[in-house]
């Protein structure tokens, strides 16, 4: 195994004393402030950052081109670019995906490639919000990534496999930071106190119940930890001996509802966890994701929808009520609305979660829907034809039809000009009933097609 290009401690001790931190200014917010200035300063990540692991090791190395970071907001995309520009002594140039445009590209890579030739010196563009860049914006980053003009570290909250294009991400390490955990979260709010940065002239204590409460309500964002900390520190009047104790009552009442991380990705994911939750009958982890959509304010017709579709394409005829539950409360749902509207679709959710599960009417117009778009289209038997207008019957057209009704309910007649089989009832709740009487049928035409035969 190769070694790697230098020590880890020993560089980080190097830029520490080559490029000090520059005091951050009082009025930023404590996350700012906090930005972690090596990676013993970092918190989180390890299966990325772990000994051993992929990015550890290009970090080590120093070897990499380009890098994309994709994970939910607070889990650090910014602070780790920052630490591996320091790392690396590279020039960290920085752009928003919101704000800027192939004009302030352009100038960020001219900057880079002078910088290289005079003094030789690499630069890291970061850019933020990576997937507001638009094809072209992105298009023009690569020319000067391949040629190693720029080192780019790309960050996304959002799939960079949808947003980012296919191009640059061939190019790229692609890492998907994790969310916090509470225990990693404690730790964050504990080395924000022993920071001389956080809270300078100040003495502060935090209670565990408050540290827990954050560390829980935080949903493993760091940056919303320290806000809600730094207005729970500087709103929380100092005792008689000067110390400010930030209780639980102190940390709830500095957080405001709490929020969920509910993107693109998170609208998608929870959909899906949903779906997949009544397809497997657990009605507990199907109402648990309903009240996670209806938290972060999902649109309730959508989750109205989705139920119908569920309806028929899981349950199907295995319990045919299904249907009728769930597209009354979809007609339920928008007549009445929230907060009441939560009831109507938790009756539809648990109706379809705890039902008999059947996908043979989706498998039956998949397989017909195959055959009509691949195979010869089969012509429709003379005897089931339209016969209702003159001339008719000397084509043929309702020759020999019987109509069920006057033979008894069923007659075995050809409808199919070909014997194919499509809808396939399995034995399971109301349907093993419309299955014995679909095998019925069936025999008694095959009974008269082999008589036909014989004749």
């Amino acid at each position: 195994m190769e070694e790697n290009l230098f020590n880890l401690d020993e560089t980080e001790e190097a830029a520490s004393a080559a490029e000090p931190a520059a005091a951050p200014g009082a009025d930023m917010p404590l996350a700012a402030r906090l930005r972690p200035r090596k990676l013993s300063e970092y918190i989180g990540q390890t299966h990325l950052l772990g000994e051993g692991q992929l990015l550890r090791r290009a970090i080590d190395a120093d070897r990499f081109s380009s890098i994309i970071l994709s994970g939910p907001p607070g889990t650090g995309k910014t602070s780790l670019a920052e630490v591996v520009a320091r790392l690396s002594n590279s020039e960290f140039v920085r752009l928003s995906g919101v704000t800027s445009s192939v004009a302030d590209v352009r100038k960020a890579i001219a900057g880079a490639v002078t910088r290289r030739r005079i003094s030789g010196r690499k630069t890291i563009l970061f850019v933020d919000e990576i997937h507001r860049f638009s094809r072209s914006q992105q298009d023009s980053l690569l020319p000067d990534v391949e040629n190693g003009n720029v080192r780019l570290i790309g960050a996304t909250t959002h799939n960079p496999q949808f947003y980012v294009i296919g191009a640059l991400l061939s190019r790229s390490l692609v890492f998907l930071l994790q969310p916090l955990s509470e225990e990693e979260t404690r730790r964050l709010i504990a080395q924000a106190l022993a920071d001389d940065r956080a809270f300078p002239g100040r003495r502060v204590e935090v209670s565990d119940e408050a540290a827990g409460f954050l560390a829980s309500v935080s949903e493993g964002d760091a940056r919303r930890t320290l806000n809600a900390l730094e207005i729970a520190v500087l709103t929380t009047p100092p005792g008689e001996d000067g110390v400010i104790r930030v209780g639980l009552r102190e940390a709830e009442s500095s957080v405001q509802k709490k929020m969920i991380v509910y993107g693109d990705d998170g609208h998608y994911d929870t959909a899906s966890a949903f779906i997949k939750s009544m397809r497997g009958s657990d009605a507990d982890a199907a109402v648990y994701y309903l009240a996670k959509m209806l938290h972060a304010g999902e649109d309730i017709r959508f989750i109205a929808r989705r139920i119908v579709i569920f309806a028929s394409e899981d349950v199907g005829n295995a319990d045919p009520r299904a249907l009728s539950v769930a597209t009354a409360a979809m007609q339920a749902v928008d007549m009445i609305g929230l907060p009441e509207a939560r009831i109507i679709l938790s009756q539809a959710v648990t109706y379809c979660a705890t039902a008999p599960k059947s996908n043979a009417a989706l498998q039956a117009i998949e397989l017909a829907s195959a055959d009509v778009a691949k195979d010869r289209v089969q012509p429709i038997p003379l005897a089931l034809r339209d016969a209702h207008y003159k001339g008719a019957e000397t084509l043929g057209h309702g020759v020999g039809y019987v109509n069920p009704h006057d033979a008894g309910g069923f007659v075995a007649q050809d409808y199919l000009s070909v014997d194919r089989r499509y809808y396939e009832p399995k034995a399971i709740g109301y349907e093993a009933k419309i299955r014995e009487r679909v095998d019925y049928w069936r025999s008694l035409r095959r009974y008269g097609k082999e008589a036909a035969a014989n004749e």
